[in-house]
């Protein structure tokens, strides 16, 4: 059995968790604060979105410092309280490392600048005429991958914005720094690590143009990143702790590996194949309505394949990055409550282990701000600029921004109805919906039919019943493009779980070893009743055991 299977994990982006001095800004206090809330709700584990110092070229994803705390977000005293009070709770905090690249205010990077020899070797600088990168890599970013140092003559290789240089792993100074980095804040009591698109660490020996795509085929799941994952964790020690990868563009043979508890690397994956599936023509900016049958095959695959050789998912739908999924792939407008709590059971009782992002479990929303003056994500804003020089009408443009934009997933914490949702008594550096009035933690809390409700009965779930924790997984109903089904079985217990993602009755027939069980847990008030078949109703999710 996974040592995480039966933990369940929260995360904080704490920008906009709760803010506790007035500055409009969620800082690690506001953490503190809310821990008995999170207690209450019944998670393991909370991961919290990088608070390092930054420039925050890219929201704390450009580190400048590994050992130091933003003053945005409070001081190392407030993280060292932050991990006792929630270790009196049994809590775990999880902490977020960026290790593929530094900020360029990074003092190994202001050193490589200043020509030292020993610093440059930390990033990969490459020669070249002024005119001429390296290579034809673009930046994730837009853009070339490479930026020109005139007075060294040199370029440097940036994945991500031009203020994150990339780090040269091939250099064992540079992975003993990182693990220094890891060994600090074990000592602090930190009892798990997510990390930042770890899967690109690896760079290729020679460097040549792509004349099929972006670059990312040589540097993707690169040819040391095995190798060098796995020495990370023996020589910190952090094999038997809580360790996920966000893996970018990667592949189900290399999330086996990363996960695969034999190989010693990591112990589980993000990957994101199944956010994608509203991409028109592969594209973020064009929509299209959730394709369903990819969106079953894609879990089918990843979730019997990693089974199928002892890998281990992190089963997400929203994080910092990602729409709210309610607004997303249910109907946050007709059946708000049904269909959170549809999602949530999909792919809680999947197998691995579940994430809840902040606000998740009170059902939040897409922001559908009515003005482009009030998101504030450069990306966000870039792409509104661009679809406007394309021909789009403003209301067009902001549609997509409505749909897309990475604020609605960074907007306030809904802690109650007062102004600005209780997130802050100053003014919040982004606004809450304006639906904070009725969705909102102390609405929720007080009520046993609420999402949230819902969210600790799934959580206690999976404590209770190890088929869902360590059970085995089929899906079913491949014919059937709006109902994900799946069976969980052990020696001991099957489960059955059927979840409808369209907004009409869908009828289903039940295995035959199904008909003699119960519902033990469902969304509707008025339970289904077990026949050999079954009505599903609009955003019904059932399971029976």
């Amino acid at each position: 059995m996974n040592h995480f299977a039966d933990k369940v994990v929260y995360q904080i982006y704490p920008k906009s968790f709760y803010d506790t001095n007035g500055d409009g800004i969620g800082d690690l206090r506001g953490i503190i604060e809310k821990l008995d809330y999170i207690k209450k709700l019944g998670t393991d584990y909370i991961w919290i979105t990088p608070f390092f110092t930054s420039p925050q070229r890219d929201n704390g994803y450009d580190v400048a410092n590994y050992y130091e705390i933003d003053p945005m977000f409070g001081t190392m005293d407030d993280v060292e309280e932050l991990v006792k009070e929630a270790e009196k709770r049994q809590i775990g905090i999880m902490l977020d490392m960026v290790f593929n690249h530094t900020s360029t205010e990074s003092q190994w990077f202001q050193k490589a600048l200043e020509g030292d020899p020993e610093y440059m070797d930390y990033y990969i600088f490459r020669d070249g005429k002024e005119d001429q990168p390296p290579t034809n890599w673009q930046s994730k970013f837009g853009g070339s991958a490479w930026e020109y140092v005139p007075h060294l003559k040199k370029w440097y290789l940036h994945l991500f914005d031009v203020t994150q240089a990339d780090l040269n792993w091939d250099n064992p100074k540079v992975r003993e720094e990182l693990k220094q980095v890891i060994r600090f804040w074990k000592e602090k009591g930190i009892q798990g690590f997510r990390f930042d698109v770890v899967n690109l660490i690896s760079k290729p020996e020679i460097f040549e143009d792509d004349l099929e795509g972006d670059g990312r085929r040589f540097y993707t799941d690169g040819p040391h990143v095995h190798e060098y994952l796995r020495e990370l964790a023996e020589d910190t020690g952090i094999t038997d702790m809580i360790t996920v990868g966000e893996m970018s563009s990667t592949s189900l043979e290399n999330c086996i590996r990363y996960s695969n508890p034999d190989e010693k690397e990591l112990s589980m994956v993000f990957q994101f194949h199944h956010l994608k599936v509203d991409y028109k023509n592969g594209n973020k900016w064009e929509i299209m309505l959730p394709d369903m049958k990819e969106l079953k095959r894609l879990f089918k695959t990843w979730q019997e394949g990693m089974q199928k050789y002892n890998g281990w998912n992190a089963n997400f739908w929203c994080n910092h990055d990602q729409p709210r999924a309610v607004s997303r792939f249910g109907d946050d407008k007709n059946a708000w409550e049904k269909s959170a709590k549809m999602l949530a059971m999909c792919i809680h009782f999947m197998r691995g282990t579940p994430y809840i992002y902040q606000g998740e479990e009170i059902g939040m929303t897409n922001a559908y701000y009515q003005s482009i003056q009030e998101y504030r994500d450069v990306e966000s804003l870039n792409y509104y600029d661009i679809m406007i020089a394309g021909g789009k009408t403003k209301e067009e443009a902001l549609k997509i921004i409505g749909e897309r934009s990475r604020d609605n997933g960074r907007t306030p914490m809904q802690w109650n109805a007062s102004e600005y949702a209780g997130f802050t008594t100053g003014t919040p550096w982004i606004f809450p919906p304006d639906n904070y009035e009725w969705i909102n933690v102390e609405q929720e809390v007080s009520d046993e039919n609420s999402i949230f409700a819902f969210y600790q009965k799934l959580i206690q779930a999976r404590k209770d019943r190890l088929v869902i924790a360590d059970g085995k997984i089929a899906f079913l109903y491949d014919d059937m493009d709006q109902i994900i089904g799946y069976h969980r079985y052990n020696e001991k217990e099957d489960m059955l779980v059927l979840c409808n993602f369209s907004g009409e009755n869908m009828t289903v027939s039940l295995p035959e070893i199904f008909l003699k069980k119960k519902v033990f847990l469902g969304n509707y008030e008025k339970e289904n009743v077990i026949e050999k078949r079954l009505v599903l109703r609009p955003y019904e999710c059932v399971a029976i055991a």
